[in-house]
């Protein structure tokens, strides 16, 4: 079944070109822009941005909205492709492959310390305005882990490098909030200084990751104190609020296994584990608190809906990082066959969202389309050489 549904996303993706729409990509309407007092407005982006997000229906050919490539879609597609490709090294996969590492290359955000990529659109969100393609921390270690997952299979040392200097991007670009413990926590981008636990933990997985291979001291212990200041704000009960800020105190599914898979990795590549109870208790929580008897995947830690694509996905991602696959097996696949079942279209692609009363069957290549091709070749890959 995981098989044949991977099968039918791959050719609608293929299909597609890998480009689509956004659940956040609103504001690259042309009709929006055509208003420049509205258009500059913070809270008129906020609502023009909400509206096609929670909107059941797609609106956005009427305004002027084009589906197009988005840099951290490409990420994730080539890291999934480099999955196919350790699962069954075929040519097609190579080639693939390299067709994302030149569309990646193209997208990188000029201007900054090292390589590092954002989104292909205006995003208002409540803590802060992000012109299109400022770099975030999330998309641009996405996208550099996808780079080094293709330089262990090439040997390409570019691909390397290029993971170093997005090293570079995070160290020197990204505002730091301190805490009393000489520690700190990296922004999501350089224009705020918002602390988002899950966004400063991917500067410190990928730190981690390159420490591995260039052994160099300074990026080990600036993702250890990131890891250090997130883990100081893990409630009792093993969860992390999504931030610092009164309106991101929210505990959600698939933003708590992005903070375990963080940690895993960095003790993983640091060889650190003094946060290995840190991750035991974040993980019961977890397993514990977003999934039902039915394997239906909750949003809220205190609320089943709605059912987002990206916590099936990230399910997958969070046991093979903690390498759990086969303890798990059972709870896994009966979320993937749920959300086979419920939320993949007859033409291949996963709905974004459902509702208690209504669904979104929007097909997003970012949100969706790229999560679930992430977690399907992972599955894929592990069934065949196992866990990394």
């Amino acid at each position: 079944m995981i098989t044949e549904s991977l099968n039918r996303l791959k050719t609608y993706c293929e299909a597609e070109k890998f480009q689509g729409y956004d659940p956040y990509d609103g504001l690259n309407s042309r009709f929006f822009q055509a208003v420049p007092l509205v258009s500059k407005n913070r809270i008129a982006r906020l609502a023009w941005i909400q509206f096609f997000k929670r909107s059941p229906f797609n609106a956005r050919p009427w305004v002027g909205i084009k589906k197009d490539y988005n840099p951290k879609a490409l990420g994730l597609f080539l890291a999934s492709y480099c999955r196919l490709y350790k699962a069954n090294p075929k040519q097609e996969y190579l080639d693939q492959c390299t067709f994302f590492i030149e569309k990646i290359f193209s997208t990188i955000s000029a201007g900054y310390s090292g390589a590092c990529w954002g989104y292909n659109f205006d995003w208002q969100a409540r803590a802060f305005f992000q012109p299109k393609g400022t770099p975030t921390v999330v998309a641009s270690t996405f996208i550099a882990n996808a780079l080094l997952d293709a330089y262990e299979i090439t040997g390409d040392s570019h691909l390397l490098n290029t993971a170093r200097s997005t090293c570079d991007f995070i160290l020197k670009d990204l505002n730091r909030t301190p805490d009393d413990k000489n520690n700190f926590a990296f922004s999501y981008s350089p224009l705020d200084k918002s602390v988002v636990f899950n966004a400063s933990l991917l500067g410190s997985r990928l730190l981690s990751r390159v420490y591995h291979y260039t052994k160099e001291k300074e990026l080990v212990d600036a993702a250890k104190r990131s890891v250090d200041f997130c883990c100081g704000f893990q409630k009792a009960d093993g969860s992390w609020a999504y931030g610092t800020l009164p309106f991101h105190q929210w505990v959600d599914n698939f933003h708590t296994g992005y903070n375990l898979e963080c940690i895993a990795d960095y003790m993983k590549f640091s060889g650190d584990h003094i946060y290995a109870d840190n991750v035991n208790r974040g993980f019961d929580f977890y397993i514990k608190t977003f999934f039902t008897e039915e394997g239906i995947p909750k949003y809220y830690q205190d609320s089943v809906y709605p059912i987002d694509i990206h916590a099936p996905a990230q399910l997958v991602i969070t046991l093979d990082k903690l390498g759990k696959f086969g303890e798990y097996r059972e709870l896994m696949d009966k979320v993937l066959n749920w959300t086979v079942k419920n939320m993949q279209s007859k033409n291949g692609y996963f709905y974004y969202q459902r509702n208690k009363y209504f669904s979104s069957k929007i097909s997003y290549i970012r949100w969706a389309q790229a999560w679930m091709f992430y977690a399907l070749s992972t599955y894929i890959k592990n069934e065949t050489n196992g866990q990394d």
